[in-house]
């Protein structure tokens, strides 16, 4: 979908005749630059390892909203005790105990009013398991992105509308946006400008 309305295109500087695949090919060059399907709220899946003496991981994608009625972005956690990695033994003992029990590799449940959140960086940080053993992989189901686009994004995006039209090898009237022409010149549409009006929303890490 396109960040901007068509009846908002001459409010954002961008003349009336502005065809609609110009700001469809913005909003995609956002979506690509941020690394995410969508700016919109959205649910998203996260496994994590978390490291070895820490209880606590970072969320992705910001920032974090309850979808629809939700009291919390929040909407599953699981948690297990995989078997450690080099290095990352805590209690010789209780891994002993564990592994008798097949904790190890088994998700559970866990209730996620026991996580503390921190909504606007994203850190969770999770309580111990019942043996002491700190949980050492999770898996976060969550809502992030904006209920409205908000005034920056729909700058950003006729920004980048401007920058295309401006660029003389993509400026041919009546042609679509090619998707290789769009990678091709996405370094130069997405100016400094830009960059710092999506930092926000840019995903915090890969995967």
């Amino acid at each position: 979908m396109g960040y901007l309305d068509p009846t908002e295109y001459v409010a954002y500087g961008l003349a009336a005749e502005t065809t609609d695949d110009w700001v469809l090919m913005a909003s995609t060059l956002i979506e690509a630059h941020c690394r995410r399907q969508s700016l919109l709220v959205t649910q998203y899946v996260e496994r994590m390892r978390l490291t070895a003496g820490s209880q606590a991981v970072r969320l992705s994608y910001l920032p974090l909203t309850p979808l629809g009625s939700a009291a919390s972005p929040l909407v599953g956690v699981q948690v297990r005790y995989g078997r450690p990695r080099r290095g990352e033994l805590q209690d010789p003992m209780l891994d002993q105990v564990a592994w008798a029990f097949s904790i190890p590799g088994s998700w559970s449940a866990l209730d996620p009013t026991s996580v503390d959140l921190n909504p606007v960086t994203g850190d969770l940080t999770f309580p111990m398991n019942l043996l002491g053993l700190n949980y050492n992989e999770v898996e976060v189901t969550y809502t992030a992105g904006v209920a409205v686009v908000p005034p920056a994004i729909k700058v950003a995006c006729a920004q980048i509308v401007k920058n295309a039209q401006a660029t003389p090898a993509m400026n041919v009237k009546g042609s679509k946006m090619d998707t290789l022409q769009m990678q091709y010149f996405a370094g130069s549409l997405i100016d400094a400008n830009v960059q710092m009006m999506l930092a926000p929303y840019v995903a915090q890490r890969i995967g």
